[in-house]
This record gives C-alpha cells, structure tokens and sequence, in this order.
C-alpha cells in the first residue's frame, strides 16, 4: 500500500496535464459594464497558466462567487482561453412592503441588498432569512416573505420583499412537570413568558420566543437555587406548534433535587489591619438557613465593599463550598484574596462642556489622598446620576506605575436639563387640574433649580417662580427662595366655605445632619384676600409673616418592580407666625409613616399617624381659613373638610379646629392582574379626631343676638373602613378608595367614592 498510493497521486497528476493547454491569449466576452482586464483578475488567470478541465472550473467558481455575474461559461479554445459572462443587473431600488409589526428601518438594517450594487439570488436568501428571524423574536412565526424581481431597462432591476406578517404565534399553554415543591402558578410567576391572555395587549411576553424560552430556563435554576435546591436541573424543555403556527404549548421537564441549608460559615481573612469580627457583622445569612444563591453574593458584595473601607480595593472573594449530602448542608468559605492598600492619586473629570466642575466636585463624596474604595466611587456615580445632568456617568480608575496610587478619571455624557411638563388630573378637593410648567435643574452650568410653574383647578388656580441653590457658599447647604400666588375658590367645595387670594414670599435653608436627617429654615410673607361665608364685613385683608424649622428622617428601601417601601418617613415642624402681621400663633406638627414588605415584597403594611397644633398667642382666636380640617384623602368615608364642629346655621360649613390626629393603617396586596401592570389592592382603617375651634365659634352669631345659638362643637373619634384599587399607570397614579364611616356625628358629610389622579407629559 505505501508504494501504490505515490503511483495514484503521480497518475491522476499526469492524466490532468494530458488535457491541460498553456494559456496564450485571453479572450472576455459579453461584459458590458465592467472591462476585459478587471476580469481576468478576478479569474486569477494568465497567459503562460496551464488550464485544464479543473483550472476551468476553479475560475468560473471564483468569478461566480465575486457576485457580478448571474451566468460564467469559461472553456479553452486552442491556446485561447474565452470567458463567456452574463452581468448581474444592477439593483435600482429595495423596498419592503405589508410590514406594520416591525418598521422599516429595523428591517432595512439587516438587508444586505443595497442599491447600485449587482443582483445577487444568494444574498437576497439570507436577507429574507436575517427577517425571519426578526419577526420570529417578535413571536410571528407564521410570516412569509416573498422577494419579487422587477427587471428594468439597461440591465436594472427592483428588489421588493413582499411580507405577510400574519397573526403572532401566542403561548396558549406553560406547563411543568416533575415539580413536587412548587406548584405550576408559582413557577409560572418567576419566568418572564406568560400565557396568551386579552389583557396582556400591552406586553409581548405572551408570544413564543424561543431565546426567551431559553432565558426562563435560567430564571427558574436561579429561583430554585434561591431557594435551597442546589441539584436542580432542567431535562428538557418541550414544545409543539398548531398547525397554523398561531399557538405554541411549552412544557418545562423539572428535576428538583433536595433542599439544602447553610452550614458552617467563615472567613479566610489575610488583613491584620482589617477586623475579622467587623466583616462577619456583614453577614445577612446564618448556619441553619435555607441555602440562597443570592444571599452568597449578597454577603461577597458587602465583604468586598466593607474590606474597600479600610483602603483595599479590588479585592477578589472566592466562595469555597463543601457539599455534604448526608446532611443536606453547605459549608462555605468567603477565602479573601491579598492586595495592597490604595489611594486616589488624582481626580479627572471629562466631558462636561456645560457644567462646572466645582458642581461636579461637590456632588462627589471622594477628594483625591482618600483610601481608594470602590463603594465610594459607586457612591459618587449614583449621586452623580441622580442629578439627571447627565446621560451617563463613568468612573475609569487607572493605576500610577509601580505605586499603591490610583488616578480616577470622570468621564460624564451631559444632556438636557430643562424639562417642558403638563399634566391633568381629578381629586375630590381640586377637582377637575391641569397644570404646565418649565423646570430648568442645572441653570447656567451651576447645578441651580430654576421652575416656572403654573394650574389651573376647579376649586384652586396657582402661579409659582422657585429658584434652589444646592450648594450655598460651596458648601453641603441649601438655600433658594419661592414667589406663589394662590386663588382658593372654595366657598361652594364642600365644607370650607372660604375663598382665599394668598401672595406668599418665601425663603428656604436646608441641610443634612446625618445620613437620614437634614433640617430646613424657612422665612415666609403671605399677603391674603380671605371672603368667610360665616363672617360679615366681606373680603377681609391678612399679612402673615412666619419663621419656621422642620426636621425630617428618611429611611426607605424601594422595590422598584413592585412600587412598594419599607422604612421610615418622618417630620417634625416647629413655625412662629407673627412679627405684627395679622395672625399671632405657632403651630406644632408631626408625621410619621412605617413601611413593610413581606412575601416576596408583594404585600406592603403602611401606617401612618399626623398630628398639628396651633396655639394663638394674641388672645385665643385664629381664623377659620388657617384652622385644620379633616376628611376626604386625609380621612376617607368622609367629605373634603366633612368632620368636627359646624355652624348651625350654615350647616354644610365646618368650623375647623385648633389641633387634629388622624392616622392610618392600610394593607396593600396584589391582585390577579400579572405584577407588570402595577395594580395592588387594598383595605384601610382611617381614624382622626378633630380638635375644637377657638370659643368664639361656640355661638352664631356673636356677638349674641336674638338669633344666638349654640354652634355643633365637638372634639370626638371619627373612624372608618374602606376598600381599594391603585394603578400606577404610564400616564401617572391612580386611586380609588371606597370608605364606610364607623364612627360619625349626625352632622358629619359622608363620601363614599374617593378618586384620584395626575399625569405628566
């Protein structure tokens, strides 16, 4: 065999030569756009080759694959090699037609036919292929596209892709097998593809895709792993077709293995200077808690961001784990990789071409000497960010050459900061609102908040100008001032029974004293126009000049996927009225509000509790027009201002009160429309006591007359119960509320319906 296989190579080699002739002449024919000598170096072919039957072939293989030609004859003829082509036609025109799922421009993007480039039948295959695609991961797997060939003059044509979009392939069924632990509707709810459902029109995830379907694989191995079954796995995932291609049923095939815990759990930790008590304070889990995936990371993310604190910067954790069957635990080791402490050389920021960088500066938590640490740099971006002076925000560390130094380098893509916004709405003290205004949040580069605002209500119109410097004198302090001008047209709304004009000069100061407390100063003038139904003498004049201090706690933790807190908001209010003006008190307030999320975050308890006080200092009175008054948003079941003391002849009006508490406990809770849609129900309990009105308004009139009666004066409990329904819809919030009374007066004002809503555009 060794010597047979020369013998056959040699003899192929020499019966090709016998029919191979040396090429002296070459001869082109039928171009007629492209030149003879353009094409035979294409060919790859010259006088003096030797062309045979498998020369030839080779060279009509490379001129067929240029995509100039749509016929190649090539032959020898003699010691003359003729080449015998037919020209491509020259594409005029591409156009798509009967697509309305996916525009033209996305299509466009993936058509490699261009104009005034030759027809080619292979391309325009792969053109129709790379739509099918798109259209397929829009979930209509029924589309056709037909590509038509209109020849022109001149060797020219047009190329249309005539598309039949057809119905979306729907996912009508999502079924699992060999799950014991969790049912088919929890696992359904922690992959992203739904069934095909009417009211899902506003969402694609009810269509089949099969990348999709792919990714919902991994979201459940995450949710399983979440949840202690470290051995899940996934057997197959099965799926048919109807006939038509319009419906897909999927079934996931499931193994779920066994539970695992957390077992023993330490630190390898090679930093002397870095306590080892301080890191496993970082822990979120315990031994004995069911295995979690996320909470590994979670814990890999705090010890890395806490060892940063000491000055140790790209730290790498590797989690050791030690899987122990017959316990059903996990052991892991955090094993802390040892690096060098760092710090920050310089500080660089790129790209602002509007904003100062002393803004920037100040924004940013970090100066340059600071230990390095990636928490604080993460720290700076988000703050950055927050601004919304910028597009994007990158923070590029480069390490000084053999130094523990680091250069940061802050790179910011700015856009707009002006905002045009309008909106419309409907509450049940307002009632019908439209509003306008121009906000402009970095005025000059400065990082200053400029707004121009102005609404328009049924019962309320306003105007205001406000003017915010964030960082006054350079430093972490607030301070601006606000011009308002207010009309209240609410002597025929419920049971105010006052109309009000208020021009109000204000100027603020604000700072923050810890992480969740900052306190604010404001200095106000209001000059006011006040018409009292219950008063004689008409329009009545009233300057209030008023210093006031609040102190607020922030504390909040956000789910953003399901709009729900928990935390703690709170205010406590201190202002002085008076300096000569009109009006002579203080008033004291309070609010607080808790938050909680449990299961899965999806069911939030919200309790609330206000309290204000109002203590005249020139005698005892106060006008009715600045007193508290309770009922509608603040105490549902109950009209706008619908509790407390009233005038006995003008019995729709309320007197108001000198101090109130009212509260709220309320249950949010998930409905059965899909999370996405964010639309949660809930139960309230509503109570409030509204306090009595200076003793001037015991009697009407007074001073007494024949007429003189005894006013409805009371400072009792008012309580109800309620049900409702909140969407926060694309457009803006909405709310509605049902409230029973439980504990009422004869003269109270029930309102059993409360809604609300306001959008912004």
């Amino acid at each position: 065999m060794k010597n047979i296989t020369p013998g056959i190579i040699l003899s192929c080699f020499v019966i090709n030569n016998l029919f191979a002739a040396t090429v002296s002449r070459i001869e082109v024919i039928g171009n007629q756009r492209m030149d003879s000598e353009s094409i035979r170096i294409l060919a790859g072919v010259q006088a003096g080759d030797n062309v045979g039957e498998s020369k030839s072939n080779q060279i009509a293989k490379k001129l067929q694959e240029s995509g100039y030609f749509s016929k190649i004859k090539v032959q020898m003829n003699g010691n003359t090699l003729k080449i015998n082509v037919q020209e491509s036609p020259i594409i005029n025109m591409v156009t798509v037609e009967g697509n309305d799922e996916v525009s033209t421009e996305d299509l466009k993007k993936e058509i490699k036919t261009k104009e005034r480039t030759s027809y080619n039948a292979a391309t325009i295959g792969s053109d129709v292929q790379r739509m099918l695609t798109i259209y397929q991961r829009q979930g209509f797997f029924g589309t056709k596209i037909e590509p038509q060939k209109i020849e022109l003059p001149d060797n020219r044509v047009n190329v249309v892709y005539e598309i039949t979009e057809g119905h979306p392939t729907w996912i009508s069924d999502i079924d699992f097998s060999g799950n014991k632990v969790f049912s088919d509707n929890t696992l359904r709810g922690e992959i992203l593809s739904r069934e095909h459902a009417w009211w899902r029109f506003m969402t694609q995830f009810d269509t089949f895709d099969e990348d999709r379907i792919q990714y919902d694989g991994q979201m459940l191995r995450q949710f399983y792993l979440r949840n202690g079954y470290v051995d899940f796995t996934i057997k197959d995932t099965n799926g048919t077709f109807t006939p038509d291609r319009q419906y897909y049923s999927v079934v996931f095939n499931v193994d779920e293995g066994a539970q695992y815990k957390f077992g023993k759990l330490t630190i390898d930790n090679p930093f002397d200077d870095v306590p080892t008590d301080i890191l496993y304070q970082e822990f979120d889990i315990e031994s004995g808690d069911t295995y979690n995936i996320d909470k590994v990371e979670e814990t890999m993310s705090a010890l890395r961001s806490k060892v940063a604190d000491y000055g140790y910067a790209f730290i790498n954790i590797e989690p050791i784990p030690t899987k122990n069957d017959d316990k059903k635990t996990i052991d892991l080791i955090f094993k802390i990789q040892k690096t060098n402490r760092i710090y920050l050389n310089s500080i660089n920021i790129l790209g602002n071409v509007r904003t100062f960088d002393t803004v920037i500066e100040q924004i940013i938590p970090m100066r340059s000497g600071d230990p390095f640490s990636l928490q604080t740099i993460e720290e700076g971006r988000q703050k950055l960010m927050r601004t919304r002076y910028f597009k994007d925000v990158q923070m590029v560390p480069t390490r000084v050459a053999d130094s523990n130094m680091m250069n940061l380098d802050i790179k910011v893509e700015e856009q707009p900061t002006g905002e045009l916004s309008g909106g419309f709405g409907w509450s049940n003290i307002n009632g019908f609102m439209i509003d306008a205004g121009i906000t402009e949040n970095n005025f000059m580069g400065r990082g200053q908040i400029v707004q121009i605002r102005g609404s328009i209500a049924e019962y309320q119109k306003q105007a205001l100008f406000s003017f915010t410097e964030p960082y006054l004198f350079g430093r972490q302090l607030s301070g601006g001032f606000d011009v308002s001008y207010t009309m209240y047209d609410y002597s025929s709304l419920g049971s105010f029974g006052y109309d009000r004009d208020s021009l109000t000069i204000g100027g603020r100061m604000g700072w923050r004293l810890t992480d969740h407390w900052t306190q604010n100063v404001r200095l106000t003038a209001a000059f006011d126009q006040n018409y009292d139904i219950q008063a004689a003498g008409g329009w009545q004049k009233a300057n209030l000049y008023t210093i006031g201090t609040n102190f607020r706690y922030h504390n909040l933790d956000t789910n953003f996927a399901q709009n729900t807190h928990t935390g703690v908001v709170a205010n406590l209010g201190l202002a002085y009225t008076g300096f000569g003006g009109s009006e002579t008190y203080i008033r004291y307030s309070a609010d607080v509000i808790g938050m909680v999320n449990f299961w899965d975050d999806r069911w939030q308890l919200r309790s609330s509790l206000d309290f204000g006080y109002l203590q005249p200092l020139d005698g005892d009175y106060i006008s009715r027009v600045y007193r508290y008054f309770l009922g509608g948003e603040s105490l549902r079941g109950f009209d706008v201002a619908g509790v407390g003391s009233r005038n006995w002849y003008h019995k729709t009006y309320a007197l108001g009160g000198l101090w109130k508490i009212n509260g709220s406990t309320q249950l949010n809770f998930p409905i059965f429309i899909p999370d996405e849609y964010q639309i949660k129900g809930f139960v309230f309990f509503d109570y409030g006591i509204l306090g009595k009105p200076p003793a001037r308004e015991d009697i009407y009139p007074n001073p007494p007359t024949a007429q003189t009666r005894p006013n409805f004066i009371d400072d009792n409990l008012r309580t109800s119960v309620g049900v409702g329904i909140y969407w926060n819809t694309p457009m803006g919030p909405m709310n509605f509320s049902w409230g029973w009374p439980l504990k009422m007066t004869d003269y109270d004002r029930e309102q059993r319906f409360l809604l609300s809503f306001e959008t912004q555009f």
